[in-house]
């Protein structure tokens, strides 16, 4: 990852998008780009416009939390963008080296007291994703909720993969633009908190190959946190349905998050899910609309 043209993207990006109304500046003159000029945002930032450039073009080295803090501002950011700020200051200044031994680490197998937690959630989907959003665990019902996505990848099925290269994406997550736009919002954060890893930049090299929604996307430089929310399935054997859920990061484990799915009791919704959950109760926790029992076969989208 070129880390300074990462840092000058997302800076570009963030202030191309606040007005001068927005901030109290007059907006009168020429403008040869939407947004903010930097000699604006820096004098928001109480800097120097030479200094806000040099930043901007990615020279951050020895550039304090003070002054982060102040660009923040400046450009509105939000805590997962400003976060993301500062991942970016710190992988423009630590060496590779030390930054390859932290992706290394982040690497864990599922601790058994995980997987047996996400086992008593008879009622409740629960997954295990890791940062790059691979399914590396699920509970029963897990499994039956998502049983497309690992019917049609091969272990472990990766949820951007599926999201951006499967022509059945579209059927299994009906709000498909806010699943394409959170999985690309999450791995932009892990591809600047691990830059090495070759599992990160691998599957965004394949992606950006691949799918154009996928390119648009990362263009935008978006980032965020996915910690709890309501998310739309579709079930071939239960049809639609909005679950609500709440993303727990595994302290044993990091880079592990537990995502936990509940129903709103009474709703279509959970009654849909009671169904499921009877299916995955008898081992049929997948069922397809094939009536010979054999899973759809995969259908890569085009680009």
């Amino acid at each position: 990852m070129d880390t300074a043209k990462e840092i000058k993207d997302f800076l570009m990006t963030r202030r191309a998008r606040i007005t001068p109304d927005q901030v109290g500046m007059p907006s009168s003159g020429r403008r040869r780009v939407p947004g903010l000029r930097r000699e604006e945002v820096a004098l928001l930032a109480g800097v120097s416009a030479e200094y806000y450039v040099q930043i901007e073009r990615g020279q951050v080295t020895g550039v304090s939390d003070e002054v982060l803090h102040a660009i923040a501002a400046a450009l509105r950011l939000d805590e997962v963008e400003t976060a993301h700020l500062f991942d970016l200051a710190r992988a423009a200044s630590t060496r590779a080296g030390r930054k390859q031994a932290r992706a290394r680490s982040t690497r864990r197998q599922v601790p058994e007291s995980v997987q047996a937690l996400i086992d008593t959630m008879v009622t409740a989907p629960a997954i295990v994703q890791n940062a790059h959003l691979d399914i590396v665990a699920t509970n029963p019902l897990g499994r039956a909720l998502y049983g497309a996505v690992h019917e049609r990848q091969p272990e472990p099925p990766n949820l951007a993969r599926f999201i951006f290269l499967d022509a059945a994406a579209d059927e299994i997550f009906p709000a498909w633009e806010k699943a394409a736009d959170d999985a690309v919002a999450l791995l932009r954060v892990e591809a600047t908190r691990s830059p090495y890893s070759r599992a990160v930049t691998g599957l965004i090299g394949e992606l950006a190959t691949r799918s154009s929604e996928f390119r648009t996307r990362w263009a935008a430089h978006d980032v965020r946190a996915h910690l709890n929310g309501t998310k739309e399935f579709h079930h071939p054997a239960v049809g639609d349905m909005t679950l609500r859920f709440e993303a727990l990061g595994v302290t044993s484990a990091p880079g592990l998050t537990v995502i936990g799915y509940t129903a709103e009791p009474g709703s279509p919704s959970h009654r849909a899910l009671m169904l499921l959950a009877s299916w995955a109760a008898t081992g049929h926790g997948a069922p397809t609309p094939d009536p010979a029992g054999n899973a759809a076969p995969y259908a890569p989208k085009q680009p």
